[in-house]
């Protein structure tokens, strides 16, 4: 049972259908448009999507006699070489060019590595100096308050009002109640 519809218009309403899900960009060349006998349309478009290789877009259609071609399903299917294994590599030969790469790793980190610790030499004559600057900057900030009490019980810092800030944070975390007054009169939407 063929219908009157003639193939360019389900390939037309094929493209609709799958535009309205996928960008056309994706949509690659008609690979091919089939009707069995109860009246389903299948047409096949590659895909142009980058990394879906071999993929298909399939639209199913209605095609009955006296109406309009209507999509069924339009979706992304693997063709005859999309879904492959790439070839088996026996472990001995997988172990074997890895103990390779490795070695080579490590040949290149001690190159880099003698070529570094040259460098740390020049500079660690330095660090000294600058080390024991830090440390005096520390002690002349110990000895600044000399009014006899300890630090921890001077009254004097404002440290004890963040405590009072803690009203204000609203807890965003696991509690599915959060902004949501159960008990309220109130309409929760406008109608």
């Amino acid at each position: 049972m063929r219908s009157s519809v003639t193939d360019s218009k389900l390939v037309d309403v094929a493209l609709a259908g799958l535009h309205e899900i996928t960008p056309s960009t994706t949509v690659g060349a008609l690979i091919s448009e089939q009707t069995d006998d109860a009246g389903v349309s299948t047409v096949l478009f590659a895909s142009a999507m980058p990394g879906y290789p071999d993929w298909r877009w399939t639209v199913s259609l209605a095609t009955l006699p006296d109406e309009e071609p209507t999509v069924l399903e339009a979706e992304l299917l693997p063709g005859d070489g999309a879904v492959l294994a790439p070839d088996w590599v026996p472990w001995a030969d997988r172990l074997e060019d890895y103990k390779a790469a490795q070695a080579a790793i490590a040949a290149g980190e001690l190159a880099a590595g003698d070529a570094a610790d040259d460098e740390s030499d020049d500079d660690d004559s330095g660090d000294d100096v600058a080390d024991d600057d830090s440390d005096d900057a520390d002690e002349d900030s110990d000895e600044s308050d000399d009014d006899g009490f300890d630090d921890a019980l001077d009254d004097d810092d404002d440290d004890d009002d963040d405590d009072d800030d803690d009203d204000d944070i609203d807890d965003h975390g696991d509690d599915p109640d959060d902004g949501i007054d159960f008990e309220s009169d109130e309409e929760p939407f406008e109608r």
